[in-house]
């Protein structure tokens, strides 16, 4: 009986230093990009929003304040129906970190008031708007009338409703005196403070 003896040879698999330099640097090159959108949005939302010449420039902050925060609204602007149009009665949103409405920071409602999940709530009333979009509710500059709490609406000076979409009061009469529409309407909102 003949035994055929197999081996086996394997190659090493050890790394050389070369390598792993590499590899260790790509992986490094690899972290650095993957944050960057994340560096970039953070630094987008602290900057003024770009209006549109000449038309929106009353909806522009005052020299001396500065972007605190922007968040993003998804709701509804409800109208009632005195019997002869549509009146305004306010809004009802919600406010997300995100322009893909995630992560809810807080609520939107009639005042106009912003409170935020941390309690912190701004209260302001209309300065001065600007109709860029004929289909969707007006983009505006807000003054605060009040604020309170700590969080992100402490301090607010200004607050700002731009890039908006929807919301208009319906274009047909309603039926009966008190009937009430809630037209869906998005927007992002700007939060100024002073600048120190």
């Amino acid at each position: 009986m003949h035994i055929t003896r197999i081996t086996r040879y394997t190659r090493s698999t050890r790394i050389p230093k070369i390598t792993r330099a590499v590899a260790l640097a790509a992986l490094f090159a690899f972290v650095l990009l993957a944050s960057a959108p994340a560096t970039l949005a953070a630094d987008e939302g602290n900057r003024a929003p770009d209006l549109p010449a000449g038309a929106c420039d009353s909806v522009r902050v005052p020299a001396g304040n500065k972007v605190s925060s922007r968040v993003y609204a998804s709701g509804v602007q409800v109208y009632r129906w005195n019997g002869s149009e549509w009146v305004f009665v306010g809004p009802v949103a919600n406010l997300f970190a995100d322009h893909n409405f995630r992560g809810l920071v807080g609520t939107h409602y009639a005042g106009p008031t912003w409170e935020s999940n941390s309690g912190s709530k701004v209260v302001a009333r209309r300065v001065a708007g600007c109709t860029p979009d004929p289909s969707a509710i007006a983009w505006l500059r807000l003054e605060t009338v009040s604020t309170e709490g700590p969080g992100i609406f402490d301090g607010v000076t200004y607050v700002q409703r731009v890039n908006t979409t929807g919301g208009l009061a319906p274009s047909t009469p309603g039926t009966v005196a008190g009937e009430e529409a809630r037209v869906p309407y998005t927007t992002e909102y700007y939060f100024y403070r002073a600048a120190n």
